[in-house]
């Protein structure tokens, strides 16, 4: 009988017959319809964001693996092409290019290779880059433009602020729900990506298409992106029945900000996040809970990125105890 090889190698690890870089591209196709909407809101600015954050996280995967590690250059398989994506949604649409590149830079190079690259990183890489670059540009990161001129009336109603920092700005000054109730985008609003924001997580519509894609497709579960945002909500719920007047209600916290982006396209990365059912579950309520606690009581009006990266720290932990049952363990059973 001839010996077969057996290959360990490390995750993502997927049960099916389609390829990482089949399911990278998946989530390409699935980040479509919000780029589409930051297009039509933003116009070029988005455009520009996105191309320079993919650029360059591409450049530096192909610098860094050919010229630093030398070793096999990795580009085509998607990973870097996520990466830069990501990235760019989770960036205003005015900051300056230079600091694109820069988070790029470091999302690749600290995010990801410096762990030895794909399927090693134990964080989101875009999400490394985003949150360097909010801790050391903040004003730039948290300035907000408003829609392109000479829109249609649809885009005009853009406002300069995030939902979430309305919100926040306003209690923090002792005002009420009542008081901001006008100055906080419609449901309507939210749900088409008229507010500001990010420059891809403004829509709910658009990531729930690409969300649902991802669910269809199979690329990803719905224990992740489900249990994250139920918790958000009952959380959030419980403080806004107990005093309406300084709490927003769940949609609110659901539909504006990174949590649908967070719940279904950086939560989910099939590196960063825990191998069983059980352990994420554990994980997303994990995230639910830090990114409330963070808007309510933090001093950043939005929470997603960080909630993220600090449960990905907590991976290891949960893989370790939620292991899968090994093929062959005992199994204990009673017999009547």
């Amino acid at each position: 009988m001839s010996a077969q090889s057996i290959i360990i190698s490390a995750s993502p690890h997927v049960h099916s017959d389609r390829t990482s870089k089949k399911l990278m591209y998946d989530v390409v196709i699935a980040l479509i319809p919000a780029f589409l909407v930051s297009l039509y809101v933003f116009g070029i600015g988005a455009f520009i964001v996105t191309a320079a954050a993919v650029i360059s996280c591409l450049l530096f995967e192909y610098l860094i693996q050919k010229f630093l590690l030398k070793s096999e250059v990795t580009i085509g398989d998607g990973s870097a092409l996520i990466t830069g994506l990501l990235l760019a949604f989770n960036l205003p649409s005015g900051i300056p290019i230079w600091m694109i590149v820069v988070g790029s830079l470091f999302a690749i190079g600290v995010g990801k290779l410096s762990f030895g690259g794909l399927g090693f990183n134990i964080f989101n890489p875009a999400l490394i880059g985003r949150v360097f670059l909010l801790i050391s540009f903040p004003i730039q990161m948290t300035t907000w433009p408003t829609a392109v001129e000479n829109q249609t009336a649809l885009a005009d109603a853009v406002t300069g602020a995030t939902p979430l920092g309305i919100i926040k700005e306003g209690l923090t000054f002792g005002g009420t729900m009542t008081d901001l109730a006008s100055k906080i985008p419609s449901t309507l609003d939210m749900l088409l990506g008229v507010t500001g924001g990010s420059i891809g997580e403004m829509s709910a519509i658009a990531l729930l298409i690409g969300g649902v894609y991802l669910l269809v497709r199979k690329v990803i579960t719905w224990h992740i992106p489900v249990t994250m945002l139920v918790t958000m909500a009952v959380m959030t719920g419980i403080f806004w029945l107990v005093d309406s007047e300084h709490y927003a209600n769940p949609l609110i916290h659901i539909l504006s900000g990174g949590a649908l982006l967070g719940a279904f396209f950086m939560a989910t990365d099939l590196v960063t996040s825990p191998m069983t059912k059980k352990g994420m579950i554990i994980f997303a309520i994990g995230i639910g809970v830090i990114t409330v606690v963070i808007r309510l009581f933090g001093a950043y009006p939005e929470g997603v990125s960080f909630a993220i990266i600090i449960m990905n720290a907590f991976v290891p932990l949960i893989n370790t105890y939620f292991k899968p049952r090994r093929f062959g363990s005992k199994i204990k059973s009673k017999i009547v």
